[in-house]
C-alpha cells in the first residue's frame, strides 16, 4: 500500500496541473456557455477538463486507485484507494473573477482519511496533510486558532444558493452565530474555509449541505491542525456528503451549541 506521505505527493502533483491550468486558461466569461446542475449551481468545460487533467496524474500513477469527482464520477465509492476530487471549488468566483477558488485532491483508504491538498490557485498556496503527518502550508506547520472568547473570534460560513429548503433554519443559525461572535465570513470556497480554520484564521465554520469533495481535504487539514470536524450532531465526518462544523476543539464545542440553540 502507498504511504500516506506519498500519497500526499501524487495529490500536490496533480493540483498543481490543474492550477497551471486554471491560471492560463480564458475564464467563461458569456454566461450562455456556462451549465446549470441547478440554480446558481454552475459548471463548465474548464471545470470538466481540470478534472480530467487530475485524473490523468491520479490514474497514471495509481491505476487501481478509484476517483470520486464532482463533474466525471460522483459516485461514492468507500473501498480500497480512493481519490476525492474538487477540480475547482468555487466555480462562481472563478467565473466572476473573483481570486477566491481552489483545487481539493484528497486519498481515502477503506474510507479513511490519509492525505489531503487544498491548493488556492491565484495566491499559488499549497496546504498538505496527511494522517499523523500533521498540516501544513510550504514549510510552516498549521495549527487552529487558540482563541476561545468567541467576541474575538471570526466564524466561516456557507449559505443556500441553489436548494433552499432549509433556509429558513439557516437564517436562524445565521443570527445566532452572528450574535454572538466577533465576525462571520461568507467566501464561497469550502476547501477554502476549511484551509483558513486550520491556519487559524477563522475560528470555526459551518455549512448545511456540501459535497464530499467539498470537505474531504480540508477535513484533514483541521484534524491534523489539532481542530475537530462533524456534523451538527458531534458525529465525525467520514468520506459523505452532508452538513459540516469544523474548528477548534473550543470553538467548535460552542459553535455546536449556537446551532443547537437555533434550532429551540
Amino acid at each position: 500500500m502507498v504511504s500516506a506521505n506519498d500519497l500526499v505527493r501524487l495529490a500536490t502533483a496533480a493540483a498543481q496541473r490543474a492550477s497551471q491550468y486554471l491560471r492560463t486558461v480564458e475564464r467563461p466569461r458569456d454566461p450562455t456557455t456556462w451549465g446549470a446542475k441547478g440554480p446558481a449551481d454552475w459548471v463548465t468545460e474548464v471545470d470538466r477538463t481540470s478534472e480530467e487533467l487530475i485524473r490523468d496524474v491520479l490514474l497514471g500513477a495509481e491505476p487501481d486507485s478509484n476517483i470520486i469527482g464532482e463533474e466525471l464520477s460522483p459516485q461514492l465509492v468507500n473501498r480500497g484507494l480512493v481519490w476525492i476530487v474538487d477540480p475547482l471549488d468555487g466555480t462562481t468566483n472563478f467565473l466572476h473573477g473573483v481570486p477566491v477558488y481552489a483545487v481539493s485532491i484528497a486519498a481515502a483508504v477503506d474510507g479513511e482519511l490519509e492525505a489531503g491538498v487544498v491548493l488556492h490557485v491565484p495566491l499559488e498556496r499549497t496546504y498538505r496533510a496527511w494522517k499523523g503527518g500533521g498540516a501544513w502550508l510550504g514549510d510552516q506547520r498549521l495549527r487552529v486558532s487558540t482563541h476561545t472568547n468567541p467576541r474575538h473570534s471570526l466564524i466561516g460560513t456557507g449559505f443556500p444558493y441553489s436548494d433552499f429548503t432549509t433556509l429558513d433554519q439557516y437564517l436562524a443559525q445565521f443570527a445566532r452565530v452572528v450574535s454572538h461572535a466577533g465576525g462571520v465570513r461568507r467566501a464561497g470556497a469550502a476547501a477554502l474555509d476549511l484551509a483558513d480554520v486550520a491556519a487559524g484564521r477563522y475560528e470555526a465554520f459551518w455549512e448545511q449541505r456540501l459535497s464530499a469533495w467539498d470537505i474531504a481535504a480540508g477535513t484533514l487539514l483541521v484534524r491534523e491542525a489539532g481542530g475537530k470536524v462533524t456534523d451538527f450532531s458531534g458525529r465525525g465526518l467520514g468520506v459523505e456528503h452532508g452538513e459540516i462544523a469544523a474548528g477548534s476543539p473550543e470553538m467548535h464545542a460552542w459553535l455546536l451549541s449556537q446551532l443547537w440553540e437555533a434550532e429551540s
